[in-house]
């Protein structure tokens, strides 16, 4: 599993918005500012996370970004599936696999679920507000 550029900069700008928590939206030019991402590849990230309906978009004078729920609400998790293909250790174990013939004899299937299990359950463990701490002292 390796986190893709669009994963990470998908975490960086909600991590963004949970930060500059506003009555206003967030310009996506501030954003791409801050966070020295190029717009145009910030658009297409924002656009996946407007249709998943975590984030609100305003067009127009005053328009931009922010936040639908609390960052309390958002793990890293749910933001890492959005964007990711598959947050899979291997191929067998993703989404949308072919049934394996030799999963009922695989010695190894068992350490590959359970590394699985613990990928997805450490990134659900950890909300959007959790990244905003941990600037300031690490993670468990």
């Amino acid at each position: 599993m390796l986190i893709s550029t669009k994963g990470r900069y998908a975490l960086r700008v909600m991590a963004d918005l949970a930060e500059h928590p506003a009555e206003d939206y967030v310009p996506l030019k501030e954003i791409a500012q801050r966070q020295e991402i190029s717009e145009k590849y910030l658009e297409a990230i924002i656009k996946t996370l407007v249709k998943a309906k975590m984030l609100r978009g305003v067009r127009g004078k005053g328009g931009g970004y922010k936040l639908t729920r609390p960052p309390e609400q958002y793990t890293v998790g749910d933001i890492l599936r959005l964007t990711e293909e598959s947050l899979a250790p291997v191929a067998c174990l993703e989404e949308d696999a072919s049934p394996c013939g030799r999963a009922a004899f695989c010695p190894t299937l068992p350490l590959w679920q359970g590394l699985d299990r613990v990928i997805n359950e450490y990134l659900d463990s950890i909300a959007l507000a959790d990244l905003l701490k941990q600037g300031r002292r690490s993670l468990p």
